[in-house]
């Protein structure tokens, strides 16, 4: 008899331990972060954001202006129309859709680099975190805080993308820089001033007339030669000018451009791609 209970004791003190254990497997597995087949490198771009994204693409050489003369230039933001060497994008954000048309021939490093973080869903929940009315919206940085910023090509900025053939007027994406000539990456805006602008033009022998003409339309010529100009907005204009009416406080630099209650960008959606 007091062997049995020796026995019992002993089979209830294994099946308690067995059940320990499966509980806490179970607890593990519930709370195991999901896995995907990607193999791409994965870079933290904010406390509450992960995103994967290749970073060993090359960077293509700087495109030469055209030679072309001033007034016979190709001037692609002046039309809507998606042409054969174009890409274009559909920014859908909590405003609305912003459709883009993109130029890879005359901008190749910042059109690859924005279709593919695009297509690896870095733009996602990205605020419009710095809107100057009259002037442009901000965004492309998933911190929402301006400090952050990523590139395909190695993770290293890249050089700014001059051409003859884009120009800052009303509606035109460019991206972001801090001031030096190699400081591109993933941050952009988009050109949203109405106002005759003109008058900022110091040399309008050096414009193509076709160009000074859209700048009485609005932009800001005085950013021309310094930003890459990779887009142009083809429809939703209301909602850049939306955008860029919202409420403001003062950022951490005393600038009035901080929203009261940011727009985000819910995805950016590639309507036609580009093979470089």
């Amino acid at each position: 008899m007091n062997t049995n209970k020796k026995n019992n004791t002993i089979l209830f003190t294994i099946f308690g331990i067995v059940l320990v254990i499966v509980v806490g497997l179970l607890v593990f597995f519930a709370n195991r972060p999901k896995t995907t087949d990607n193999t791409a490198s994965s870079t933290s771009t904010s406390s509450s954001q992960k995103v994967d994204y290749p970073t060993n693409y090359k960077l293509h050489d700087a495109v030469k202006n055209s030679t072309t003369a001033l007034n016979d230039l190709t001037l692609p933001q002046l039309s809507t129309t998606v042409a054969e060497d174009e890409a274009e994008v559909e920014i859908k954000t909590t405003a609305g859709n912003i459709n883009i048309k993109l130029f890879p021939k005359l901008a190749p490093n910042a059109v690859q680099n924005f279709l593919v973080l695009a297509k690896n869903g870095y733009y996602k929940n990205n605020e419009f975190f710095r809107v100057i009315k009259d002037f442009m919206i901000q965004s492309g940085d998933p911190s929402n805080q301006g400090t952050g910023t990523a590139s395909i090509f190695g993770g290293k900025t890249f050089d700014t993308e001059i051409s003859n053939q884009l120009y800052n007027i009303r509606g035109a994406l460019a991206l972001a820089n801090t001031g030096q000539a190699s400081s591109s990456s993933s941050q952009f805006f988009i050109v949203q001033n109405s106002q005759d602008m003109t008058s900022q033009i110091q040399d309008k022998t050096k414009y193509p007339q076709k160009i000074i003409d859209a700048y009485k339309k609005g932009g800001y010529p005085s950013l021309d030669g310094s930003y890459t100009v990779f887009g142009q907005v083809i429809s939703g204009m209301d909602v850049v000018d939306k955008i860029a009416k919202a409420e403001v406080t003062s950022s951490g630099s005393g600038e009035a451009s901080s929203p009261v209650d940011p727009v985000k960008i819910k995805s950016v959606k590639i309507l036609k791609n580009w093979k470089f």
